[in-house]
């Protein structure tokens, strides 16, 4: 038996290594060393550029904002002036002074060469939560020190496994029988399933796919409706005497509280949910449901009623596998402070409002 890491557990590792600061090497074709501009310090950068000609990657959304070409299609590769301070690389990562500071050029991107070793970056760099923006150098020889693992391994999109854990019975205030399993994917992260009563496998049974989100369920934020939404789905299950909410650690659609808190900052200066995620240089949305399809799938689940406002759910659960009998709105939650959110949601983001 090999004790080796999976192409899985390295990609984990590798964004540990990102937010702490420390440097990745990707092999391939053409080896290169990374850092995320996020946790950049300027004795790494020093560092990097000693070893040759860096670039910063940055994606399509955010290169749109800077008015830079991402000759590249999905991203740009941004060239260093002689003079580059982190101050500089976080100010093209972080749009947070964009208004205050509108001028950043002029920058430079580069046309030519491969850009494979860029796109593996960013992906490491949304994993571990960060910025989508990282420091790439190429390499002639490789260093000794910095985790390594190939680029096909970064780029993997292979659909993500989950474990059990631990389950045990939990009585809820909506329903005395109530049962909580908790599952762990190759990252380490930990996703849940509260299941209501006895749900009869045999029956389309009524499902919630909720994201995580640590302002509106447990502070409860009136920016969206995901408490109410929460609450709301629980009591409907309780209702029929059965159900499972399925809760994913996927907070802000999928990058992470601080880029949540990043984006809400943005919504502040006047930008909606979705320009704010793209200035920043995430996609809308950045979840895989595809994890939801993977617990129910631990749970034995293969027909469901899908309590959702969002098309995409559905069609992502069908790709997987899951037979979604009927979809059950969950509307909910709506107030003055978040009107502008939903409508938004509604235009840009497809969902049934």
């Amino acid at each position: 038996m090999s004790f080796a890491p999976s192409p899985a557990e390295y990609r984990a590792r590798a964004g540990h290594d990102l937010r702490l600061g420390l440097p990745v090497i990707l092999t391939g074709e053409t080896p290169a060393l990374i850092l995320a501009a996020e946790t950049l310090t300027p004795e790494r950068l020093s560092a990097a550029r000693a070893l040759g000609e860096t670039t910063l990657a940055l994606t399509d959304w955010r290169a749109r904002t800077l008015k830079a070409r991402a000759y590249d299609g999905d991203l740009a590769r941004v060239t260093l002036p002689a003079d580059v301070t982190t101050g500089w690389i976080r100010a093209l990562a972080d749009p947070s002074g964009d208004l205050a500071h509108p001028m950043k050029g002029p920058i430079h991107t580069a046309r030519e060469g491969e850009a494979r070793a860029h796109r593996a970056a960013i992906a490491l760099t949304k994993a571990a939560r960060l910025l989508p923006a990282a420091l790439v150098t190429p390499l002639t020889e490789l260093p000794d020190g910095p985790l390594t693992l190939s680029i096909d391994a970064a780029l993997d999109l292979t659909a993500p496994r989950v474990t059990k854990v631990a389950s045990a019975r939990i009585p809820l205030s909506v329903h005395p029988e109530g049962r909580l399993h908790i599952y762990r994917d190759p990252a380490g992260e930990e996703h849940y399933a509260i299941e209501i009563g006895s749900p009869s496998r045999d029956d389309a049974i009524l499902t919630r796919l909720h994201s995580a989100c640590f302002t509106g369920d447990l502070l409860g934020s009136l920016k969206c409706d995901c408490g109410p939404q929460l609450r709301g789905a629980l009591a409907a299950m309780a209702g029929e005497g059965a159900g499972i909410l399925l809760y994913l650690n996927q907070e802000g659609r999928g990058i992470g509280l601080a880029n949540k808190m990043r984006a809400y900052s943005l919504q502040d200066q006047g930008f909606d949910t979705v320009e704010a995620n793209h200035r920043l240089g995430f996609e809308d949305d950045e979840r895989d449901f595809r994890l939801g399809a993977a617990l129910l799938g631990q749970l034995g689940v293969g027909r469901i009623r899908l309590m959702t406002n969002n098309p995409a759910k559905i069609a992502r659960m069908e790709s997987c596998g899951i037979t979604v009998t009927d979809r059950v709105p969950l509307r909910v939650g709506q107030t003055p402070e978040n009107t502008a959110y939903l409508a938004t949601k509604a235009a840009k983001s497809g969902h049934l409002l």
